[in-house]
């Protein structure tokens, strides 16, 4: 953990500071704002305390329009409110109040470096890939870890640096996909001032962020093959060059990680992935099998999601009836780990009596879940009428534009008209969420407003 410590407060952050030593980050201390935009440029950081008097907003505007993602937390004293508020809206994951506590502190450490990725597994299939894990998590080799969107590749390559020799040292990830092609190039190797438009100041990539460290390239055959051939000679030669640099090569010392949802060989033989890359890089593999491979982990992680998703909602916990569980387990889940999360947050708030019930399971289709028997001709929903929440009997004959409907009111309701947080409930952006709301209002239909439930129509 590397914390930069932002301000003074009287004092009491260099206490803070001293917490933190205790707790095993490293830290480095600045006065203000503009020193500790030139740190995180040049050394980088896993975390910010800031003093709240200072330009909490302006400090995570500025890195956030070079790119840089490094969470802050607000730091005063005594517990004012009105600051707390203020440092939050700015941006700040949390506020702690001065004179430090030690286990508030260690809790912020914890939190961060845990970054809310669990890795749950309870399956025979994923058992073999973590005892591989284990086996090569301590030599220095490359891994490439491959499996379909959503496995938790990313969970996989956190966890072989928790166990590697450099798991006290930096842990650096850059997602390949999500980096404009001519911009990924500085992304990894940093750039001198001025070497091109907005370049305001020096900054390290990521090479030299991680150095020491593993850095994790994910999605990597999404990165583009002319500068595969750069990523190719930093990693033969352990060393990089600055964009726009003139000073020479940058030595590091660094463990690759990579990770992709392809067919490696597949994207060899269409020329967008480099061979000799693949064999630097695929030194060892690791593939994840698809969720639908792994029953057992299915089950583990839709109780830890139910969990999870009622504590953040502030709901009492409610377990998941057997019925709710078959049909979370027979299905086949396309976008894995991600796809049952964002179900189970669904069904969590959906969920009208004492427990999860297979009514309250709204696969990603839109519909929820409704077994369908044949008895004599005559089809009849296996649901107990009085507890299903979004229809009353069999959804036969209805349209799918229907169900959607009342699929979207009902989440808002229960979201309290939230739109962004019924957006992600629901796992669509929340400007089609907006446009689906407007076409409901114009046809006249009750469309509950923020902060109050509204009524169902039908």
């Amino acid at each position: 953990m590397r914390l930069i410590i932002v301000g003074t407060l009287q004092g009491q952050l260099s206490a803070a500071s001293q917490i933190a030593i205790k707790q095993g980050a490293q830290v480095l201390h600045v006065d203000d704002e503009n020193a500790a935009l030139n740190l995180v440029r040049s050394k980088g950081a896993d975390l910010l305390m800031v003093d709240v008097k200072l330009d909490i907003k302006g400090l995570l505007e500025q890195l956030k329009s070079e790119r840089i993602s490094t969470p802050a937390v607000a730091c005063g004293i005594g517990n004012d409110s009105e600051a707390a508020v203020r440092a939050i809206k700015a941006g700040a994951k949390e506020y702690i109040p001065l004179p430090p506590d030690p286990d508030l502190i260690a809790a912020v450490l914890t939190a961060v470096a845990d970054d809310e990725h669990d890795f749950i597994y309870r399956d025979r299939t994923m058992m073999q890939v973590v005892s591989l894990a284990d086996q090569v998590a301590k030599s220095e080799a490359s891994i490439m870890i491959t499996g379909e969107s959503g496995t938790g590749k990313e969970v996989m390559a956190r966890y072989v640096h928790s166990k590697s020799r450099r798991a006290n040292k930096p842990y650096v990830s850059v997602n390949c996909a999500a980096i404009p092609e001519n911009l990924l190039e500085s992304e990894l190797f940093g750039h001198e001032k001025g070497a091109f438009t907005g370049a305001v100041a020096r900054r390290v990539g990521k090479f030299e962020e991680a150095n020491g460290g593993t850095l994790l390239l994910d999605e990597i055959t999404e990165m583009d093959i002319r500068l595969q051939s750069k990523l190719l000679r930093a990693i033969q030669e352990r060393e990089i060059d600055r964009v726009g640099g003139s000073g020479g090569p940058v030595k590091v010392d660094i463990r690759i990680i990579a990770t992709s949802n392809r067919d490696l060989q597949e994207e060899v033989k269409k020329g967008t992935f480099r061979e000799d890359l693949l064999f630097r890089l695929n030194v060892v593999n690791l593939h994840i099998p698809p969720l639908r491979e792994r029953p057992e982990d299915t089950r583990a992680l839709c109780k830890h999601f139910a969990q999870k998703y009622a504590e953040f909602n502030a709901l009492e916990p409610k377990p998941i009836s057997a019925e709710a569980m078959e049909v979370l387990i027979n299905h086949d889940w396309p976008g894995n780990v991600r796809e049952l999360e964002n179900t189970m947050h669904r069904a969590v708030l959906l969920a009208g009596g004492d427990r999860i019930a297979k009514q309250d399971i709204v696969l990603p289709d839109g519909k929820p879940h409704v077994a369908i028997h044949s008895r004599g001709g005559t089809a009849t929903a296996d649901a107990d009428e009085d507890d299903a929440p979004f229809a009353t009997g069999s959804q036969i004959g209805r349209t799918v534009a229907d169900v959607e409907r009342d699929l979207i009111i009902d989440t808002l309701k229960h979201c309290l008209g939230n739109r962004t947080h019924a957006a992600n409930v629901l796992g669509i952006s929340i400007r089609t969420l907006r446009n689906k709301l407007n076409q409901y209002m114009a046809e006249g239909r009750n469309v509950p407003s923020p902060g109050e439930p509204g009524q169902h129509v039908t």
